[in-house]
């Protein structure tokens, strides 16, 4: 059977600031169609990793606790409630907030589970996630999406120039699904979804 994780599978990893390799497959949750996750978290291989945006801190806590031990947790734009839970950041394609430079000094100051990953939908992100140096970047939307409807997608080619250009491990995101991950090309290093892994 033909799935994003066995896509996933293929690509070469990246690595992260500290040097331990990131997840080749991620789980984006999303306030309209996965406003939960957790049971999609649990279906999913050991060591693949979680971004959590838009959630109740109630449900997030619980999502800390159960997906602690399989892989990263990183939550969307709460720097502060990352480091309480003792997990990663994820940082959209906007301007970074005050409390992003707080999280930085304790990631590198060794806070577990402190990973960095930021948005980007076109260069001022891919520039913005160097300055910030993170440790991932989600490069989207790759193909069409029910998430952003109507809006222009980057294509394979365009997004493998735009990834190269990058200089920081780049992830997929946008409109992945069984049928066309394959699709995905170089120097991706890894897939992350909502639908193909609710």
């Amino acid at each position: 059977m033909r799935t994003v994780g066995w896509a996933a599978l293929r690509l070469k990893p990246g690595w992260a600031a500290n040097r331990r390799p990131l997840p080749r497959l991620w789980l984006f949750s999303d306030p309209a169609r996965l406003p939960d996750p957790r049971a999609a978290a649990a279906r999913l291989p050991r060591g693949a990793g979680v971004v959590a945006r838009g959630m109740a801190p109630a449900l997030l806590e619980s999502l800390a606790r159960q997906h602690r031990r399989r892989g990263p947790l990183l939550l969307g734009g709460t720097p502060r409630l990352a480091l309480a839970l003792r997990a990663g950041l994820h940082w959209p394609d906007r301007p970074v907030g005050a409390g992003v430079a707080a999280f930085r000094l304790a990631r590198r100051a060794g806070a577990p589970g402190a990973l960095l990953s930021m948005a980007a939908h076109g260069p001022a992100g891919l520039r913005r996630a160097r300055r910030q140096g993170a440790d991932l970047v989600f490069l989207s939307p790759l193909f069409p999406t029910p998430s952003h409807p109507g809006a222009p997608s980057l294509g394979p080619f365009r997004w493998a120039a735009r990834a190269r250009r990058a200089r920081l491990p780049v992830a997929a995101l946008g409109g992945i699904l069984a049928a066309n991950a394959r699709r995905v090309p170089p120097p991706c290093c890894g897939l992350a979804a909502i639908t193909a892994l609710a």
